[in-house]
């Protein structure tokens, strides 16, 4: 083999394109960000349920439920919100399609697949960045 030929062998890390412009520092950031609200909004909607299953099936009168429990969900909403905006900064650096951010943006609302898409779209992001 010669000189030539040697310089064209890659490593698999560096096998996957960069897409051009793309800020790998920003990206890093968006992805931390996204990553603890997508968890942050999945365990608080795990509490949500939870409530939810304590008021309307375990009490025989809702009106007996605690107080604060109405605050379950307004902190589950705000939480939402913010991961809402994450995710679609993260979509606007690694350029998702319009579908993709959809899906991903909905997670927040169904339990536990916001911890499986999470999963889903970090490793989707590091194979595509190379992070």
């Amino acid at each position: 083999m010669s000189a030539a030929d040697n310089s064209t062998e890659t490593t698999p890390a560096a096998a996957a394109p960069r897409p051009a412009g793309a800020n790998t520092a920003r990206i890093r950031s968006g992805l931390t960000r996204y990553r603890v609200l997508a968890y942050i909004t999945g365990v608080w909607l795990l509490i949500l349920c939870g409530e939810m299953v304590y008021k309307y099936l375990l009490l025989d009168d809702s009106s007996e439920a605690p107080h604060w429990l109405f605050y379950i969900g307004q902190v589950h909403g705000i939480f939402y919100m913010l991961y809402l905006v994450f995710t679609i900064d993260l979509a606007i650096k690694t350029r998702w399609k319009p579908a993709t951010t959809v899906i991903t943006a909905l997670a927040g609302t169904i339990p536990f697949l916001s911890f499986v898409c999470e999963h889903y779209r970090t490793r989707q992001v590091k194979e595509q960045y190379n992070l």
